[in-house]
């Protein structure tokens, strides 16, 4: 016996496997986590659920996977885990699909979905971070450890903190203002603009603490 699925028989179809994931991303959007149902996807996408669950073995993993590819352009992953550079110079590949996702308005869409099911139905947002989310996050912390030589970043930022200045910055612009998203050349100067003050924060020098002021000296 085995833990893994059978392989035998035709290999996958990518362009089901697109189709599905479409299918599953446009009802997560239409009708929310719930409506989102393997029923109403594999009538969508035009093929039978078992052709559904063959690939994923529920629609939560099913709209991660599909979420994750929505999101970016580049494999992210392999990026940060080799790059020696954090705020500008980014890599090019970087910066262009951060601009890319930041002015598309069908991943705007999916992101509010996500974030609005985490109140009621909290798994799908839950198992999203762990997956993707966390991972990344993980890499990117790892490279900003890389660059703490020669005291860049400053020994002691606070990474996390950083981290989160990015990326709340660029969910701002996306769900708050999206219309500012909707030129690429603003989008992509926007971004390099919060890079530009993520590094500044970097390499600022330990501030010590001010002591209360006495009286001048004599």
């Amino acid at each position: 016996m085995t833990n893994g699925r059978r392989t035998r028989g035709r290999p996958r179809d990518p362009e089901a496997d697109d189709a599905i994931m479409r299918a599953a991303l446009e009802l997560f959007v239409e009708r929310g986590l719930e409506g989102a149902n393997i029923e109403q996807i594999a009538k969508r996408a035009g093929v039978a659920k078992v052709t559904v669950y063959r690939r994923w073995s529920s629609k939560e993993e099913l709209l991660i996977q599909a979420i994750e590819r929505a999101r970016t352009l580049v494999p992210e992953n392999d990026i940060w885990a080799t790059t020696d550079t954090v705020a500008p110079p980014v890599d090019e590949r970087l910066v262009d699909s951060w601009a890319h996702t930041l002015g598309d308005g069908r991943f705007r869409a999916i992101l509010a979905q996500l974030i609005g099911s985490s109140v009621t139905q909290p798994s799908l947002l839950a198992a999203y971070r762990e997956q993707y989310i966390q991972p990344r996050r993980r890499l990117i912390h790892a490279a900003l450890e890389r660059t703490r030589v020669g005291d860049r970043p400053a020994t002691d930022a606070d990474l996390d903190t950083v981290i989160d200045m990015v990326v709340g910055a660029a969910m701002y612009r996306m769900l708050i203002d999206p219309d500012a998203s909707a030129d690429p050349a603003a989008t992509r100067q926007y971004l390099e603009a919060v890079l530009q003050q993520a590094d500044r924060l970097l390499r600022l020098p330990d501030v010590p603490h001010q002591q209360e002021e006495g009286p001048a000296p004599a």
